[in-house]
């Protein structure tokens, strides 16, 4: 029996958020609170990347400033690598075939906000930059993206959608963050 990979993504996605939201009973934002949290995240290419690059891990840093108990502002960056696929391109005329894997790491730099529906729950939004970290330095693309989230005070699991865009370019990730988070 084959697993389509987005019910096997909410599966896992609503199994943490029941298990880390279950002792859950205060506020996960206070206004005018510093916090920071370190991120994993797991990261699945969608769109023409999914030719050539298979899944991705990510390291993710966050500094959020809560402006009020529903709205918090975020930057985020770290960086993203991805498992490249094997690629062979066949012997086409004079041209003689060949195999390769496609690099790929990127570094993202974000700013966002959280609202949160309530004590717990949020929605998000980012924009910013992402930059390609290749041989040489590659291309920066425009970074949107939206998202859904469940934190509490030391916990914080969110899912998204981001769009890399420019230089008629564009692709996408969905990608899972699980973060500890602490006051700073």
């Amino acid at each position: 029996m084959k697993i389509k990979t987005p019910k096997l993504f909410f599966t896992i996605l609503t199994a943490l958020i029941l298990f880390v939201g279950r002792n859950a009973n205060a506020q996960s934002v206070t206004p005018n609170n510093l916090r920071f949290g370190i991120g994993v995240d797991g990261l699945l290419p969608v769109g023409n990347s999914t030719e050539t690059l298979n899944f991705g891990l990510g390291i993710t840093p966050r500094l959020q400033y809560s402006l009020s108990d529903k709205v918090a502002l975020t930057f985020t960056s770290g960086i993203y690598h991805f498992f490249p696929k094997t690629v062979t391109y066949p012997a086409t005329g004079v041209y003689p075939g060949f195999t390769i894997k496609y690099k790929s790491d990127i570094i993202p730099v974000k700013a966002g906000a959280k609202f949160f529906i309530n004590s717990n729950f949020y929605v998000a939004g980012e924009v910013g930059a992402a930059f390609e970290v290749a041989d040489g330095g590659g291309p920066v693309h425009f970074l949107v993206s939206p998202g859904i989230g469940y934190a509490t005070k030391k916990w914080d699991i969110a899912a998204r959608y981001e769009n890399f865009s420019g230089n008629g370019y564009s692709d996408g990730i969905i990608g899972m963050r699980i973060a500890y988070g602490f006051g700073l």
